[in-house]
């Protein structure tokens, strides 16, 4: 059985393995971890397997068709994202036109709408996997070797006679341990860049599900739940000793937990970072974390064991705004957090999401405010995107406050995030704005530029900086271009 799995073409330098799934400002490229446990998976069940990164290699349709032409996969994987979805069928049907493979969509978007893209897709998606799909994945690809029908494989929407049948629910993996290492050597280690990480980095997963409601938040809402599992301390440090030993260079760089919340067993956390003392593996790592751990003792060993970085959902300093999201924290225990953290040594990144429901414009200041008057590292501002299958998603449409038109509309003509939900009183334009505004406004301060390169590691750290800092300052050119009108002459040129 030979298959094919693949984060397929869209707009230059699209992610979809992050909770937003866009081309992000600072044109950042993250690895496909979902993908790359799917395809360990697949090898380890005997399968001929290929890992395609199209976005990360720069490909076109018209070069994955060929690497689909020359391989002639059995069964073709395709990720899955709400604003990428057009193009995800299309490159399930170039996979039908081009050998007769049996295609299978797997993601958020499909989880939570696998009817409406059997609708769309016209007959050449044959399954989707909704949910953790690790091994429905296996599964379809047993049932396909063995000539079985695809019928009671869990987790599994298929169509039947051009009709869709929907199996039961997959129950969530208990036992993470009996995963493979994700398949990272589908992949080149300096294809994957983030302005605010140390370079190299690779991602490690530690866990899987979030217990908070947050009413954005994609991950544990569609894909993993709300039941955190974890891998075993052990378990974890095998594979980061596992990924030295393929990339001595990450001594150098950083490894990142990609964990919802890294804090959240805190037990689990001293275990792991008291493994990694023990074996005197000397990295470097950053988390996620909940900007309400005011666990000293717990942050020094973290400290102690490595941990350079802490990535903080913030969200918003309205607490009205965090209440109707169900953030779950208060903001003077948040600020509190904050200092501790960066009186330890951490660097804090900051995460903001703008445009949240009882957002006004002066909420929206006190989070920019907030931003500009805390010890913050460095920050992103993103756009509150209802993606579907979220309560947030469930409360934009029953209110009547989505935009219309396709799921296109979630980005921009540039491939970037942009608002779409607009309120009475503040309209999605004006979010969108205050996102660029927000950004200027904490990067270009007196002063800021030059205490981020005082922290400057080595060499390799000043050119991922620089390189951010292109990539930014490239972005906000690009918007102040588009902003700028087009004089009468040009426009009659362009017709």
């Amino acid at each position: 059985m030979k298959v094919l799995v693949v984060n397929a073409p869209h707009v230059e330098r699209f992610v979809r393995s992050q909770r937003w799934a866009t081309r992000t400002r600072a044109r950042i490229m993250r690895w496909p971890d979902w993908l790359a446990y799917a395809t360990a998976v697949l090898e380890q069940d005997g399968c001929e397997v290929k890992l395609l990164d199209c976005p990360a290699w720069g490909w076109d349709m018209q070069r994955y068709r060929a690497e689909v032409e020359a391989f002639r996969p059995d069964l073709v994987v395709v990720d899955s994202s709400t604003p990428s979805i057009l193009s995800d069928i299309r490159a399930a049907a170039i996979a039908r036109e081009a050998c007769g493979a049996r295609t299978l969509l797997v993601g958020p978007h499909v989880t939570s709408m696998p009817d409406d893209t059997f609708q769309r897709a016209g007959g050449v998606v044959d399954a989707v996997a909704r949910g953790e799909y690790d091994y429905t994945v296996r599964d379809v690809a047993r049932a396909l070797v063995d000539g079985r029908s695809l019928s009671g494989i869990a987790g599994l929407s298929w169509l039947r006679d051009g009709a869709a049948v929907h199996e039961a629910d997959r129950l969530l993996i208990q036992n993470l341990d009996e995963l493979p290492f994700p398949a990272w050597h589908h992949l080149r280690l300096d294809d994957y860049y983030d302005g605010i990480k140390l370079f190299p980095y690779i991602d490690v997963i530690g866990g899987r599900g979030c217990p908070y409601k947050c009413t954005f938040c994609l991950w544990p809402q569609v894909m993993h739940g709300h039941s955190y599992r974890v891998r075993s301390p052990r378990n974890i440090v095998d594979e980061i000793e596992h990924d030295l030993r393929c990339h001595p260079r990450l001594r150098k760089g950083e490894f990142y937990f990609e964990d919802d919340t890294f804090t959240l067993d805190r037990d689990h956390t001293r275990r792991i970072c008291q493994e990694l003392i023990d074996r005197k593996l000397d990295i470097t790592f950053s988390v996620n974390g909940r900007a309400d751990v005011m666990d000293e003792d717990l942050l020094r060993l973290m400290r102690k064991a490595g941990c350079r970085q802490l990535l903080i959902g913030y969200e918003s300093a309205n607490q009205e705004v965090l209440n109707r999201m169900k953030k779950g924290v208060k903001i003077d225990r948040v600020s509190q957090f904050t200092h501790l953290a960066a009186r330890l040594g951490f660097d804090i990144h900051g995460c903001f999401t703008l445009g949240m429901p009882g957002e006004t414009r002066e909420s929206l200041e006190q989070s920019v405010r907030f931003a500009l008057e805390h010890p913050l590292t460095t920050v992103q501002f993103s756009a509150a995107m209802p993606f579907p299958g979220t309560s947030y998603y469930a409360e934009a449409e029953a209110n009547g406050l989505l935009q219309p038109g396709g799921w296109e509309n979630y980005l921009s003509e540039d491939g970037e995030q942009q608002a779409i939900v607009s309120y009475p009183g503040l309209d999605r334009e004006e979010v969108t704005a205050k996102v660029d505004e927000a950004l200027k406004r904490f990067y270009f301060r007196p002063g800021y530029a030059w205490r981020f390169l005082k922290r400057t590691r080595n060499l390799g750290d000043l050119r991922r900086k620089v390189r951010g800092a292109v990539s930014f300052g490239g972005y906000l050119v690009k918007r102040r271009s588009a902003r700028r009108p087009v004089p009468p002459a040009a426009q009659e040129k362009r017709a």
